[in-house]
């Protein structure tokens, strides 16, 4: 009887268990459909296509899709955009009709490249062409976000706010003090008067030889800022120069308002609340009666309802484009890292799939790891051995390491603010037997060689690991000149002259022989088709790793997320907090280098 019972009761609690696996199993199913579901948003038959980057503008995100959807939902990570989204944006809605103007909402962008700046701002031109206008609405204008808003045909400032232009500076920080201190010997070894990439750890400021490197292409650079942006504007030619360097006694002349300033300088067009703003833009594109505000479109929604209106070109034919973007680094690494491993595969994944006739490299990065630059420079060679046209394309950064990688192609393109160059090697090998010392912590020992124990950090370093260290660094120097004087079909001691660590912007560096071409990574893409014999016949296509399904999964949450957490129209993101983001990165990287004998191709390069 009891039994019997305890059974009834198990097969009802069987079939209750055997229900719920199914609605569990129901709802999992429902979640995965609806994420993977066609998400098409609605675009307004008279809408603004809204340009408004996140973050640093980059060629590559950084990290795997999954650790991007976790930091984007948790309010973490560095933020950053695509410029290829925001040029291709820009350049599906000239011809549609249902895009009546563009406007540049800036305040949430960070960081990006000369040369980015310059590809992003060819694509409003372009739109402009169409006669469609171009309004700008901000807060306040950074000197990157005011590089772009220049080109609009009305920028607006809102009357509590300001245009910074600083103009160009490179800064770090020095520790040789510090590691004195602490008593650390910060062993270092280098080939090049001019490569100062070890020089935080044995200086408390910058070589001579660095500072004047430093202000030549920095100089370079803030001119090329000018000259593009006073055309855009209308100004005169030193206007800005002016701008940056009387701004106390200018603001005297308006009493400290910095926005009435900008106005009667010709910096913008008026000084504008948000109503005024809104107000605008609501007369030329209309109003959405369920927002209450003008008929918009964000350019990520955008780029996803035109999605099937881009990729329709069907092509069998591929120029197959690589980013290469971050430090150069031993192993397999993540996207927005170049790694000796990863990057390899995917330059293997070109090299074997038939339909990709042609490849461009794109490159930005400052370098890193000597051994990791050497394995995808071969595989690069292969690449072109195997009878595959393969093209350099250059971004903001190509310098050291990123310049190794770069010379294997058939011809080198570059932005003429490349930054480039920088063909040197270093080395450092810290040692902490001081530090211990002071602690009352000793090291002995014996060892069968003169070398036992000689590179270990708690010990001197022996003279004879010093001479190793310092015979290496001349070798790898050697072989760096060599393999330009090759690569360039130069003279080595030419490639000597020009070499040394210095760094060259990409308008120098084609006149020197390291750069064939100056133009934009389309113009590169163009050239490889070119080279292939395609030209008329191709698409093009990225090369990346395929996401696993998790990733896959995590990509959907990231778009749906992003939908989500838009800002609003007039949202500013606080310089003090994309500061703060630097000095996180600068930190990080100490810590990440990892190239196997401790040498590297790498460019203290980066601007601020």
């Amino acid at each position: 009887m009891l039994a019997s019972l305890f059974g009834a009761v198990w097969r009802v609690l069987d079939a209750v268990r055997k229900i719920l696996h199914f609605i569990v199993l129901a709802i999992l199913a429902l979640l995965v459909i609806g994420l993977f579901a066609p998400h098409v948003p609605r675009i307004p038959g008279s809408a603004a296509l809204v340009i408004a980057p996140e973050g640093d503008v980059v060629d590559q995100l950084d990290g795997d899709a999954s650790a991007r959807a976790w930091n984007e939902l948790v309010g973490e990570g560095e933020r950053q955009t695509l410029a290829r989204d925001l040029i291709m944006a820009i350049d599906a809605a000239r011809n549609d009709k249902r895009i009546q103007a563009l406007v540049l909402k800036l305040g949430g962008m960070d960081g990006a490249g000369l040369s980015s700046l310059k590809d992003v701002a060819g694509a409003i031109d372009r739109f402009k062409v169409e006669g469609k206008k171009v309004i700008a609405v901000g807060d306040f204008y950074t000197q990157n976000q005011y590089y772009l808003a220049a080109h609009a045909d009305e920028l607006y400032l809102h009357p509590q706010g300001f245009v910074f232009l600083p103009g160009y500076g490179t800064f770090h920080t020095y520790y040789r003090s510090a590691i004195d201190k602490v008593l650390v010997d910060w062993n270092v070894f280098k080939v090049g008067e001019y490569k100062s990439f070890v020089e935080p750890f044995i200086r408390d400021d910058m070589s001579p030889e660095a500072r004047e490197n430093a202000l030549d292409w920095l100089n370079g650079l803030w001119s090329s800022y000018q000259r593009d942006v006073t055309a855009a504007r209308g100004l005169e030619a030193d206007a800005l120069d002016r701008y940056a360097s009387r701004m106390p006694a200018l603001m005297k002349e308006t009493g400290g308002d910095l926005a009435l300033l900008a106005r009667e300088l010709g910096l913008v067009t008026d000084v504008w609340d948000h109503g005024r703003m809104e107000a605008r833009l609501t007369e030329l594109v209309g109003t959405d009666d369920s927002s209450h505000t003008y008929n918009q479109v964000h350019y990520a929604d955008y780029l996803e309802a035109m999605r099937g209106v881009i990729q329709e070109h069907k092509s069998a034919n591929v120029v197959g484009v690589i980013v290469a973007s971050g430090d150069i680094l031993d192993g397999a690494q993540p996207p927005g890292t170049i790694g000796s491993d990863s990057t390899s595969q995917l330059v293997r994944m070109a090299r074997e799939e038939e339909h990709v006739k042609a490849v461009v490299l794109r490159v930005d990065s400052g370098g890193g790891s000597a051994f990791a630059s050497e394995v995808i420079g071969r595989e690069l060679e292969l690449l072109r051995e195997s009878g595959k046209p393969l093209v350099t394309s250059m971004g903001s950064v190509a310098a050291s390491g990123g310049y190794w990688i770069s010379m294997a192609a058939d011809e080198i393109w570059a932005s003429p603010e490349s930054i480039t160059g920088s063909i040197g090697i270093g080395a450092y090998f810290p040692t902490i037997q001081r530090t211990l010392d002071k602690l009352g912590i000793h090291v002995d020992g014996v060892g069968t060689t003169p070398l036992a124990g000689d590179f270990r950090t708690d010990r001197p370093l022996g003279d004879e690991a010093r001479e190793i260290l310092q015979l290496g660094i001349q070798n790898g120097y050697q072989r760096f000149i060599a393999k330009v004087a090759t690569a360039r079909n130069m003279p080595v001691e030419r490639v000597d002259e020009i070499a040394r660590g210095r760094v060259w912007l990409g308008e120098e560096a084609q006149h020197l022989g390291l750069v064939d071409k100056l133009g934009s990574l389309s113009d590169a893409i163009d050239a490889a088709a070119k080279l292939a014999g395609i030209q008329n016949d191709y698409r093009v296509e990225f090369i990346e790793r395929e996401p696993s399904f998790r990733q896959a999964i995590a990509m959907q949450l990231a778009h749906r997320a992003a939908g989500l957490f838009q800002h609003a129209a007039f949202t500013e993101r606080s310089p003090l907090l994309a500061m703060a983001d630097r000095l996180q990165q600068e930190l990080a990287r100490l810590v990440r280098w990892n190239d196997p004998r401790g040498l590297y191709y790498q460019c203290l390069c980066e601007v601020r």
